[in-house]
């Protein structure tokens, strides 16, 4: 008898772990481990933490830390949002307008930094899309790299990263 409570007990421990593993991963949050300095500062290299799935719940706004998933990339990426939807974005070395108005850019990190490589271009965001950059410019591949820079609504699967590891870099970015 005993050695089928163990069994069913065991059971149960596994059951709800899944479960619980289920219910972080579908609702509360993704994980996510930084690849590359293209975040740098906020963000470093083979940083881990987890992308909260929820916090998309309050909206998605200017200078917030997104994780994408999208056809056009290879895997899913890290970036800031700089663009909003129904938005006009003009780029002129390493000033960005928005609607005509100068950006103000505090998180660009500009210790190498020369200019955006993307001069003149000028991208109209529709409505529910977003243009997104890395911090570390110089290194990013992000909106810039692609034909279609817009990133939809639907292609951003979580907002905010909680980091986990390395436990000095422990904080929400």
């Amino acid at each position: 008898m005993k050695k089928n409570s163990f069994f069913v007990e065991l059971l149960k421990t596994i059951v709800t772990s899944v479960v619980i593993v289920l219910v972080i991963y579908l609702f509360v949050g993704i994980p996510v481990t930084i690849k590359g300095s293209s975040m740098y500062p906020e963000l470093k290299n083979d940083e881990f933490g987890f992308g909260g799935k929820f916090t998309l719940w309050f909206g998605i706004d200017r200078y917030d830390v997104v994780v994408i998933e999208s056809d056009k990339t290879d895997d899913k990426i890290v970036k800031r949002i700089i663009g909003l939807p129904g938005e006009t974005l003009t780029f002129d070395g390493d000033k960005i307008y928005v609607d005509g108005e100068l950006l103000d850019d505090p998180y660009a990190y500009y210790e190498y930094y020369s200019d955006l490589d993307y001069d003149d271009k000028v991208v109209v965001l529709g409505e529910d899309e977003y243009f997104v950059l890395g911090d570390n410019r110089n290194v990013s591949k992000d909106s810039r790299a692609y034909e279609d820079p817009a990133f939809s609504k639907d292609e951003i699967i979580a907002k905010d990263i909680l980091v986990l590891f390395p436990f000095s870099e422990l904080g929400l970015k």
